[in-house]
């Protein structure tokens, strides 16, 4: 037999025994699933207690909403896959919940439960940057296969530390992944010397995109629940579902990324540099 038939005679029986190896004991199957979801939940030291403990239940309260479990519904497998983690600096992010799929209100209710077992733990500076770099990862470790791919970020501060966040967040949008926001405007819990005024701005310039990316700016604890249960529904619905087309009357205001840049992306990373001296509440 020449070479070459030896060759090709390899590589046509490695083809008849790849759907073998696929499906041999302990090979993992694909689960297609409409949406798969990170939430990813800042517990930085200027977040309080209380507001550590309103933003787990505001998460859990939104996941087993009827509007949301509709929306799940709706979609064309009738499931979606979530990973919840809650990050502050560089090297701090914590899974709560790992790779889970919702398609009922049972797992929902499962994923709330997972929710509020236990309080949160806060933990220093602010790297918004790393959150979506482990995001990024979390997607390489799931089976799951979703038509659509979903960084949420929710925090209360620019990026302080870490790789510079506008170029993260670039890195995944190449990526095929949505990156939407909840800046947290509330003004509560520890002061900071290393707040912004406009986090709305920041968010929209810096932190939020891809294709149809959002955020919800939240200026008050009491608009958090509603809040995170209206972008629950926009990003499970499809571009073409009447939420998107009329809206909700009295409904947060969804703000869409902007094509030009207005902010300083580095504005964080440079009020750390200048107040350095200053005791860290990040």
């Amino acid at each position: 037999m020449s070479r070459r038939a030896s060759a090709w005679r390899g590589v046509l029986g490695g083809v008849a025994l790849a759907p073998i190896l696929y499906f041999a004991p302990g090979a993992s199957a694909v689960e297609p699933v409409d949406v798969e979801l990170v939430l990813a939940v800042d517990v930085s030291l200027s977040m309080s207690p209380s507001e550590l403990e309103i933003q787990r239940h505001g998460y859990a309260a939104a996941l087993t909403d009827q509007q949301v479990i509709d929306a799940i519904a709706a979609g064309g497998y009738g499931k979606i896959a979530i990973t919840y983690f809650e990050w502050a600096g560089s090297t701090s992010q914590r899974v709560i919940v790992p790779w889970t799929v919702i398609e009922s209100r049972q797992d929902a209710e499962a994923v709330a439960a997972k929710l509020t077992a236990a309080p949160s733990n806060s933990a220093r500076r602010t790297s918004i940057s790393s959150a979506i770099d482990f995001g990024v990862d979390l997607f390489a470790e799931t089976n799951y296969r979703g038509t659509k791919r979903v960084i949420d970020i929710s925090g209360d501060g620019p990026n302080n530390q870490g790789p510079q966040v506008d170029l993260s967040r670039d890195l995944a949008v190449a990526q095929g992944i949505v990156i939407n926001g909840l800046p947290l405007m509330t003004n509560g819990g520890l002061t900071s010397a290393y707040d912004v005024d406009d986090l709305d701005l920041y968010y929209t310039d810096c932190v939020i995109g891809g294709p149809g990316a959002f955020m919800i700016p939240v200026n008050d604890w009491e608009q958090f629940p509603e809040a995170v249960r209206r972008k629950l529904v926009l990003e499970l619905a499809g571009a073409n579902a009447p939420i998107w087309v009329s809206g909700e009357a009295g409904s947060p205001q969804v703000i869409f990324a902007q094509h030009r840049l207005r902010y300083d992306c580095l504005a964080g990373e440079k009020l750390w540099r200048d107040r350095s001296w200053m005791w860290d509440s990040r």
